[in-house]
């Protein structure tokens, strides 16, 4: 998917007409065929057209090594000068494989005499036409911002209409050099040795505007990122995420759909983790950015959770995650699980050891080799794996800045318990089955009170329905369960049917999730575990929230 932009270009359409003020790139857009700057046209030669209706035109590439060609400034100042009725909105024009997106923006009257509503302008992106929805969306909030930016500084301080007679006037100054080498050409009779003289390098030069220009353009091609000061005024800040998302993998696309679907799967439990450090993101921030904000990173830290971050800030909960959100949207922070001692890692099923991954390992842990750390977590691994209780301080610190490293190279991904309720002819049955001899395969009599996967809460998934139900006493409401190693308590019973009732044990939560829904000690889990372990059946997979960052599990 292409993500760069092939050119930025600014229109101005008012009383004079419709105007070209600035395109960038601009060198390949002036090279003509060699043939038309070293041969001399005859003025009186005839052109001969070829019968359109019998040959079809051969399909026309406006793309040239990553930049825009084919098109005149007279063709693109007509074809983005709209109306005074399509401002305000949306603009997108597909020509052959390009496609153009902007917003048109009516500048406001300065004076009271001036009364002009159909001034205009418009800043806007060429963009390769296979780009996808998420791309455009983006480019056309870019060019919004800008427009926006660029008319309070018209309205402040005329900056806009002061940059316009510059690019103008520039391209004026050109215009008559060029009309008078055409006319010492017809003097000397001579053959043409260069091609047109190109006005934008003396308006970069001359503009503060296209310069700014320029600059988004880099940035989009480089980082991705933008933070730029419009007239060293005001300041307009955006991010792309399909780029800046890259820094892990190339060609991994993270698109802003999938952030906002990891947002929405955002819990209390969940963690933060910022892939800067927190005295470098404070210091990167804006003179104007949120207190909150600040708040939230001088208390980070990886091993409290975002419920736990929201009491420590004295923030609401609600604004952590408006925070945790935004970080994540310019890749400056990923979504964990606070890290602990039963926390489960392996190897994650993208993960890329470049030549610079491992000399910055090698640079941030003297000694130790990337290779041989991460093999360690070929299988699944947790943290209290590789914790000597024996060992000092500071290695068991060493072992969980290891992990954190990793983890914000997206080298490892953790693993969850999820727990499936799968009820077996063995190893259960009722109290009222002892003394029946109904020769029902369940069990049951008519008139049990039975509990199947039918019954789940909303909410809960319930698609994989069955009818194998779970054998309930009639006195107590709850099933009796009979093992043959050890007898269980009637509390592991009551929590049992509690947990399988609300539908915990169907698959979709794993065990931190039920231990922060409901309350419930690791241990206490871990019990029900080990003595209903004929029923219950478990296996490791990702939180669907957290797999999102990595490539090869985004239709998880």
């Amino acid at each position: 998917m292409e993500i760069n932009p092939l050119s930025i270009i600014l229109v101005k359409s008012d009383s004079k007409g419709d105007r070209m003020l600035f395109r960038y790139p601009h060198a390949t857009n002036n090279v003509r065929d060699s043939s038309q700057c070293t041969r001399r046209k005859n003025p009186y030669s005839l052109t001969i057209s070829e019968d359109l209706l019998q040959s079809l035109p051969c399909p026309t590439s406006n793309i040239s090594n990553g930049n825009l060609t084919g098109f005149s400034d007279e063709v693109l100042s007509t074809l983005f000068a709209v109306k005074p009725e399509l401002c305000e909105s949306k603009f997108e024009l597909k020509v052959n494989n390009v496609r153009f997106v902007g917003h048109p923006t009516l500048l406001p009257s300065r004076g009271l005499k001036e009364v002009n509503p159909s001034k205009l302008f418009n800043v806007v992106f060429a963009l390769p036409a296979q780009a996808s929805h998420s791309v455009v969306k983006c480019y056309y909030d870019l060019s919004k911002r800008l427009g926006i930016a660029l008319r309070h500084e018209e309205k402040r301080c005329g900056f806009l209409s002061e940059e316009i007679k510059i690019m103008v006037s520039t391209h004026d100054e050109v215009a008559a050099r060029y009309l008078v080498s055409k006319k010492l050409y017809f003097i000397r009779s001579e053959e043409e040795s260069d091609c047109d003289e190109s006005p934008y390098e003396l308006i970069l030069q001359k503009s503060l505007l296209a310069r700014d220009l320029k600059s988004v353009f880099n940035s989009l091609c480089t980082s991705g990122v933008i933070n730029i000061m419009i007239n060293k005024w005001i300041q307009v800040s955006f991010c792309l995420p399909q780029k800046v998302h890259q820094s892990h993998k190339k060609g991994f696309i993270m698109n802003p759909e999938i952030i906002d679907r990891c947002l929405d799967s955002l819990r209390p439990y969940h963690g933060l983790l910022l892939l800067l450090e927190p005295h470098d993101l404070l210091d990167s921030l804006p003179t104007d950015s949120s207190p909150a904000l600040r708040r939230l990173i001088q208390m980070y830290n990886p091993l409290k959770s975002l419920q736990t971050l929201a009491a420590d800030s004295d923030l609401a909960l609600t604004q952590v995650f408006q925070l945790t959100g935004h970080l994540v949207y310019w890749a400056k922070a990923t979504i964990i699980y606070p890290l602990c001692e039963n926390n489960v890692y392996v190897v994650s099923p993208d993960a890329v050891l470049t030549a610079q991954l491992l000399d910055a390992f090698s640079e941030e842990f003297p000694g130790l080799c990337l290779l041989q750390v991460i093999s360690e977590f070929s299988l699944p691994t947790s943290i209290s794996q590789k914790l000597n209780p024996l060992s000092q301080s500071q290695q068991q610190t060493q072992v969980v800045k290891i992990i954190i490293w990793l983890l914000k190279n997206h080298l490892l991904l953790q693993l969850h318990t999820y727990v499936q309720y799968m009820p077996t002819v063995h190893g259960r049955i009722t109290m009222e089955t002892k003394s029946s001899d109904d020769p029902s395969p369940s069990g049951l009599t008519e008139n049990d009170h039975s509990w199947g996967m039918n019954d789940t809460p909303k909410g809960t998934p319930n698609d994989s329905k069955t009818d194998i139900q779970l054998p309930i006493d009639k006195e107590s409401g709850i099933f009796e369960y009979q093992s043959d190693t050890f007898p269980i308590a009637s509390d592991d019973m009551l929590l049992m049917d509690r947990l399988c009732r609300l539908g915990y044990f169907t698959g979709g939560h794993h065990l931190e999730e039920i231990m922060y829904l409901e309350n419930i000690r690791r241990s206490q889990l871990l019990q029900i575990l080990d003595k209903f372990r004929d029923v219950l059946i478990t296996c490791e997979s990702e939180d669907p929230a957290i797999a999102l960052f990595y490539s090869q599990l985004n239709s998880y």
